[in-house]
Order: structure tokens, then sequence, then C-alpha cells
């Protein structure tokens, strides 16, 4: 009797989730496009060093009150070789206002320091480097490469990305680190820099936590939030 010939295994596909179907993704990625053509970085700096400083001294704090800080901080100390030698007294001082500014003292203090001991005075420009660096998690990495370099490493992952991520059914998990890894398997990755400035801009103008403006965002149609505002 001859043997019976098994038919090969196909390789089991997932069904396509209706949040991340392709369409809707660059529905999504068109919309930001319209509202924030041109948006950029909202701490202002200038140069790798100041803005590796700022983003820092961001965590948990609003950026208006890191830009209100920094003109004195760097006017005072401009580079890592002169925040290196400044003292904790002084850096708590004058960054006092941000929060935790002990610890961002402490930070920012032993970034300088790193940076002139084994970077030459220069801000790293790879992912690998930048994370040993005090202070310098892979977000503050992300923020660095991406605007100073125009690097795309990762994708951005602050408050405002990870609340409107999960609003939009764009990312299920509820940490940075994880909603960042969601976020890079369905973001085009020449749109990751791009797509975390809109977001954040989004999230600070119109997609509020605790009460967003449903009834001026472009992205309303293809959002499913169940704390939507408003609906068409």
């Amino acid at each position: 009797m001859s043997a019976i010939k098994s038919s090969p295994k196909k390789s089991a596909k997932k069904p396509q989730d209706g949040d991340l179907a392709p369409d809707r993704v660059s529905a999504i990625l068109k919309g930001l496009d319209e509202a924030y053509p041109e948006v950029e970085c909202a701490l202002t700096h200038n140069s790798p060093w100041e803005l590796l400083v700022a983003t820092i001294l961001s965590a948990q704090c609003t950026d208006v009150r890191v830009n209100m800080v920094t003109p004195e901080l760097f006017r005072r100390f401009p580079t890592p070789a002169a925040m290196a030698k400044a003292t904790l007294p002084q850096l708590e001082a004058l960054i006092r206002t941000t929060g935790f500014f002990r610890n961002k003292a402490k930070s920012i203090q032993g970034a300088a320091r790193k940076i002139i001991s084994n970077f030459n005075g220069q801000v790293p420009q790879t992912l690998a480097e930048l994370i040993t660096i005090p202070g310098a998690a892979r977000k503050t990495a992300n923020v660095v490469l991406g605007v100073c370099f125009g690097m795309a490493e990762g994708v951005v992952v602050d408050t405002h990305v990870l609340r409107i991520s999960r609003r939009l059914g764009l990312a299920k998990s509820e940490t940075p680190e994880k909603v960042e890894q969601e976020l890079m398997q369905i973001i085009p990755k020449d749109r990751w820099i791009a797509f975390s400035h809109q977001i954040i801009h989004h999230g600070r103008h119109v997609c509020d936590a605790r009460k967003p403006k449903c009834d001026r965002c472009n992205l309303e149609q293809v959002c499913h939030s169940k704390d939507k505002t408003w609906q068409s």
C-alpha cells in the first residue's frame, strides 16, 4: 500500500489587527504630517551637549520649565569641561525648579565628566556609547541621536507618545521600552524621528491626558479610544 503523502505545512499567519492595518497606520502618519509638517524638538539647545543636558533635566518636568532654566545654566557652564568642574551645590541651585534636582545635578555632572574622560569632550554618536553616560537612558539617547545627528536608532517614547500610541491602538504595552518596540515594528524607520516630535506636539496641544480635544483632532476619525470626548 502506497504511503499517504502529507501536504506541506503552511506557516500560520496571524490575522492583521485592524488597528495596525497598513492603510490605517498610513492614514495616521498622513494626518500628523498635515497637522505638524515642520514640528521640531521643543527643548532649546545650540549643540548636542546642550540637548543632552536639557533632555536629562526634562525627566518629570515640562520642556517649558527646562527652557527657563538652561540659559543661565549654560551661561555659567557652557561646555562639558566647565560643567565637570562645577560643584553639586552650584548645579543644584541652577536647576532646582526642574524637580529631583539633586539626582539631576549628579547626572549632568557625571555626564560631563564621562564625556571628558571617555569621549574627548564630544557627545558620542552611537546608542551604545550614549547609554553609558550618566542620566542618558535609551529615550535620552534617541532624542540626541535623532535631533542632532539625524540618526533613527529608535522611537522616543515620553509620556505623550506612551499615552497617544495606546489611545490610537498602535501599542498595547504599558512601559516606554515595550511601546517603543511595538512602534518600531509598524512605523517606517524613516518616520521614527518625526513621528515622536509630532505625537509629542499633538499631546501637548490636542490629545490632552485628562480631556482630549477630540473636536479639534484631525485623527479623530481613525481613533477608537474609549475616552474620546467627541465623535464624528
